[in-house]
């Protein structure tokens, strides 16, 4: 039969795919395009199983907020190239939008949720893969929730992201927090959130470098001390220097602002991620071997 160039248009608009592959699905569904895009999508999806043993630790962090509900989402590819690609942009924005009108962090709700174009994430994920030719995969959901003050969040080359729940205090401090995070990662918020059994190692640690120094037992103490409130400056939030006064720590910033932390999330492309590294010369010398 006769397939007219629209019926080819609208296909293409609705599932990315090719010329050739939209005009053939639509002669083997008879003109029908509902059709077609079902046959469409069951392409695309054996084209996604196929890559989804990939390695996908590229991509972005993205930022959304609805109901006074702030996440972040990290959507991952297998090249940063493709982590630049319009469609994949598009994909990720109203990826974050459906996860801020959850109440969930778990990626199999968000897997589920609809978005505007009807599609649920995972009929948007695995056209996108028939789209880019590469492993697509949302991998995580972290949100934060602010009932009496604000939330800071920013995003830095769409790599880092950060949410910080501020109060007392105003949305440009709450931004510029969120930001000292992204830079200088503290582990924790103060000494009171980190953990006794991580301060009994770094204690043992402090001791055992300590008592190699030969000094009295209560200089010893005294040094174990004084090095365990330093370890501490740089590990925890408010003790660290602000970044954007190295003159002044977190914590005194909070205090002129007369502002406190409640707490903050940060997520970084591709961290915990196992890359697989490509040795190219041994592939081709252990091809010529046969």
């Amino acid at each position: 039969m006769s397939i007219s160039a629209s019926q080819v248009k609208s296909l293409r608009e609705r599932t990315g795919a090719g010329m050739m592959e939209c005009k053939k699905a639509l002669v083997e569904s008879g003109g029908d395009l509902e059709a077609a895009v079902e046959a469409l999508r069951k392409s695309g999806l054996a084209k996604a199983d196929k890559k989804a043993d990939r390695v996908a630790a590229e991509g972005v962090i993205v930022q959304a907020s609805a109901g006074g509900r702030s996440v972040l989402v990290e959507i991952n590819s297998e090249t940063d190239f493709v982590a630049k690609d319009d469609n994949f942009r598009t994909f990720a924005d109203q990826v974050a939008t459906a996860a801020a009108g959850l109440d969930s962090e778990d990626v199999s709700d968000l897997n589920e949720a609809s978005l505007e174009s009807g599609d649920t994430v995972e009929q948007a994920r695995q056209q996108l893969v028939g789209k880019v030719g590469e492993n697509v995969q949302v991998r995580r959901i972290v949100s934060l929730t602010e009932e009496n003050g604000v939330v800071g969040s920013y995003i830095h080359g769409g790599r880092i992201g950060v949410l910080l729940g501020l109060q007392g205090g105003d949305e440009d401090l709450a931004r510029d927090l969120a930001m000292h995070v992204a830079a200088l990662n503290p582990e924790f918020l103060d000494a009171d959130g980190v953990p006794a059994d991580f301060l009994e190692k770094e204690k043992s640690i402090l001791r055992a470098q300590a008592e190699g120094s030969g000094k009295p037992p209560e200089i010893v103490e005294k040094m174990i001390a004084g090095r365990l409130n330093k370890r501490l400056a740089e590990i925890t939030l408010v003790g660290q220097p602000f970044v954007k006064d190295g003159d002044i720590t977190v914590g005194k910033l909070l205090d002129q602002h007369k502002a406190g932390i409640s707490g903050f999330v940060r997520l970084e492309v591709g961290e915990g991620i196992e890359k697989k590294e490509e040795d190219f010369a041994a592939e081709v010398m252990q091809q010529a071997k046969g």
